[in-house]
């Protein structure tokens, strides 16, 4: 563990600078560091979970899995904007004062995207490693035909989500986990809802708490940023804790859980669909497709002004 002490102070300190350098950059009132604000919050946020779970349990990610997390970062880019074409229909949120130059807008919209799924997972998994719910008791439950009734609960959020957004429009933060999960079992045999009835509830509690601690992240480095989302909720859109509604910040919990079995399903569907190298090439070739429609349709319609 002495071995593992030095990298992650360094990355820890690294961390921390550059943070300190976007926070000074706000106070200040630099233009480009508020414009940038989202990178000099997430990247840096990324390297001190990394230090931090190196400190505790000597595993790195970015170091020791550099390969892996980078597929998780691609692959965070489409989970997000799956809701991003949500939002086409919910227009929940747009965003504002974005680079004016598309082969600078783009990159940036994969880049903010890339660390969705990547700022969840690690930050579930410190908690893990530092011990939140350590010993935690959950007792088991029998219940063999959750499957069917999870999958039509899951339709019937995404098409109340889709066809009435003006009251049902939360939804949307739960319809692809239980649309997902049960596959995710019929596949692999690992899925959450299976994990908890088997009395496992330690993961479900950190990734709960990492959805809320990113979506505080998220929101306090989002308000001084001049490229920035900002809301417009049809109902319960009182209480701003920075943009975010207060009722908003639930909405983080179940995202997290929602996210992390998106993640799972990918993972199942490269076991048992992408089996070959040129399968997975097709996957990412579609994904890309994916990415460049949608930045095509944020442009359109969820994009308010460029500076």
């Amino acid at each position: 563990m002495a071995r593992q002490t030095f990298p992650a102070i360094l990355e820890i300190s690294l961390a921390l600078g550059f943070l300190a350098l976007g926070l000074a950059g706000v106070l200040s009132g630099r233009t480009l560091v508020r414009e940038y604000l989202y990178f000099f919050a997430w990247y840096p946020f990324l390297l001190l979970l990394d230090g931090l779970l190196r400190w505790r349990q000597g595993e790195s990610w970015l170091l020791e899995r550099p390969r892996d997390f980078l597929q998780m970062g691609f692959l965070s880019v489409t989970v997000w904007l799956v809701f991003e074409a949500c939002n086409l229909v919910l227009g929940n949120w747009r965003y504002a004062g974005i680079q004016p130059h598309w082969w600078l807008r783009w990159p940036g919209y994969a880049l903010a995207f890339a660390t969705v799924l990547p700022g969840i997972l690690l930050t579930a998994r410190v908690l893990a490693g530092w011990g939140a719910w350590r010993g935690t008791p959950g007792r088991s439950r029998s219940w063999t035909s959750w499957q069917p009734l999870f999958l039509l609960l899951g339709a019937v959020c995404l098409v109340l989500t889709l066809t009435r957004p003006g009251y049902a429009f939360p939804l949307v933060w739960g319809a692809f986990f239980f649309l997902l999960d049960p596959i995710n079992d019929l596949w692999t045999g690992n899925s959450m809802t299976r994990r908890w009835l088997a009395g496992e509830r330690r993961e479900i509690y950190c990734l709960l708490a990492a959805g809320l601690i990113c979506g505080i992240w998220w929101e306090m480095w989002n308000y001084p940023a001049t490229a920035r989302w900002v809301y417009a909720l049809p109902i319960l859109n009182f209480g701003k804790i920075f943009e975010m509604p207060v009722l908003g910040y639930l909405g983080f919990l179940p995202f997290a859980l929602e996210g992390a079995v998106m993640y799972n399903f990918y993972q199942a569907l490269e076991e048992r669909v992408l089996t070959t190298p040129g399968r997975r090439r097709w996957s990412y070739l579609v994904q890309l497709a994916f990415w460049l429609i949608m930045f095509t349709a944020m442009d359109a319609w969820t994009v308010i002004s460029y500076q």
